[in-house]
Parts: structure tokens; sequence; C-alpha cells
């Protein structure tokens, strides 16, 4: 079985920038965090681009959808940023049926300590192989139905809707 990974950057992927104290992003992690992880499953990945999710555009969601589209095989994982990781499930959930589609994200960088992101890797990566077609988000050690879900700003946490 193989696995497409998509990267489309999001908050995994920043790191601090000690010039302007801003975190900003240089090169998708995720190929370190695959080894980290000792990661045995066979991936194709791919950087769509680098983008806080909130900047994204509909084109941006467009291209992501044609890559799902567009992938061998019917296992999909998404890296995206967690603010609208909802919306682009969603696009993802009306156009696909054929596919099980994972969306994963961090709210603490990849680059510093105690983040999220590769217990979110791993979830996606065990998600993407059990579950059924669909589209789905694995965050915070659950695993939510495209339109079932939504982040909780206030708590940090996506919860069921």
């Amino acid at each position: 079985m193989k696995i497409n990974l998509l990267i489309t950057g999001g908050t995994i992927d920043k790191v601090y920038n000690e010039l302007t104290g801003e975190l900003t992003f240089d090169n998708s992690h995720l190929y370190e965090m695959l080894e980290r992880s000792r990661s045995t499953v066979n991936i194709d990945s791919k950087v769509l681009f680098l983008k806080d999710s909130l900047d994204m555009t509909n084109e941006d969601r467009n291209l992501i959808l044609s890559k799902c589209l567009e992938c061998s095989g019917n296992k999909v994982v998404i890296t995206h940023g967690t603010d609208t990781m909802v919306d682009t499930a969603q696009l993802l959930g009306d156009k696909i049926k054929d596919k099980t589609i994972v969306l994963f994200g961090s709210m603490i960088p990849y680059s510093i300590n105690n983040s999220d992101a590769l217990f979110n890797l791993g979830a996606a990566l065990s998600a993407v192989q059990d579950k059924t077609n669909g589209v789905y988000i694995a965050m915070n050690g659950q695993v939510f139905d495209f339109d079932k879900v939504e982040k909780n700003k206030a708590l940090g946490i996506f919860e069921n809707t």
C-alpha cells in the first residue's frame, strides 16, 4: 500500500525567525519527521506549497483538490494549517468519494519543543490505513469526519460538532 503525502505548510512547518521574531517557513520538516518516527510506510510525498492556512486562497484549495484527484492509489494524507483545515476538508469531502483522505497539522511547530506534530502525523498515517473512503481530520488523538468537526479556537483543540 502506498500513501500519498501532500505538504501545504501550516504551523507544523513553521520556524522561529530570530531576526524578526516571527514564525516563518523555510523547508518542510515532514521528511525529518518520518525518519525520526521510524515510519516504514511506503510514502510518495510532494510539497505543493508552504503557507499559513489563513493565507490560502480558493486557488490553493483547488490545487489541493486536483492533486488529490491525480494521486495514484486511494490513500492521501495532507499537512494543513489548523485555522482553515475544516474548510479544505469540506471541499474535498464534497468532491471526492473514492479515496481515504486525512488532513492533519499541529498547534505548535515541529521545530519547537513539546510540539504535537509527531503525534498528529502518527494518528494521520494510522487513520488513512484504517478508515474507509472519506475525508477525515486527525488532531488531538482523535479522527473526525470532515463534516462533523470544528476547531475550538478558545481551547486550541478540535471537537465534534
